[in-house]
């Protein structure tokens, strides 16, 4: 029991500092892909290593590339239902001759069931912010895998906002930004490793320990 007891006590104040889960994969950031180029040439007015399109844009579309995400999600939920039921019956027979006098000449019982259930639920949640995310892959049809993390100290805890998803060439903006109701298999998160999270850890310890004691 006591090696037992040590190794739940270990984990609970190792989980403390650990890094909180996520939902979101977990290549969040990339370099960019070398390209092999041939050695430049003197005297020629081409150069493959200084040499950038006239035309060409800014928009992101090569593994290391950056993009902007403008977190907009709001959703919302209801749900309302009632239900209700009556149920009645009733059974009624005569008696012999000899009882007639002492319990009456008939016996009869009635019963009846009545029940009403009524439901409502709402649910309802909104996260708005900027996170900026680096291209990790580039697929055959030139859609954009996309993730990032952002992390922020304060006082003695940090907030981890996190996204992936995988995004349109066609509905980046101006800027390489791009809102994330636009994106595709979106993951949004924000965790935090503060010490609300070891306040549930130490109620489910107590728990676990009372449970053992003989009260």
């Amino acid at each position: 029991m006591k090696p037992l007891i040590a190794t739940i006590l270990l984990a609970a104040l190792a989980g403390c500092a650990v890094t909180p889960s996520t939902i979101v994969q977990e290549t969040r950031s990339a370099r960019p892909a070398l390209a092999e180029l041939a050695p430049p040439t003197d005297g020629a007015i081409y150069n493959a290593r200084s040499y950038r399109p006239m035309f060409e844009d800014r928009r992101a579309r090569q593994i290391g590339d950056l993009l902007t995400i403008n977190i907009v999600e709001k959703t919302s939920a209801n749900k309302a239902g009632t239900s209700s039921g009556n149920k009645t019956g009733s059974a009624s027979f005569g008696l012999p001759g000899p009882l007639q006098s002492r319990l009456g000449a008939n016996v009869a019982t009635e019963g009846a069931i009545k029940f009403a259930d009524g439901d409502n639920q709402s649910a309802s949640n909104a996260f708005t912010g900027t996170i900026g995310v680096t291209v990790t892959e580039v697929l055959s049809n030139g859609n954009l895998v996309v993730a990032g993390e952002k992390q922020v100290a304060m006082n003695k805890g940090i907030e981890f906002i996190r996204f992936s998803g995988l995004v349109s060439p066609d509905t980046i903006q101006n800027g390489n930004v791009v809102s994330s109701t636009l994106v595709a298999d979106a993951r949004v998160e924000y965790r935090t490793n503060s010490r609300v999270d070891r306040a549930e850890m130490n109620s489910m310890m107590s728990r676990f320990f009372l449970s053992l004691l003989p009260f």
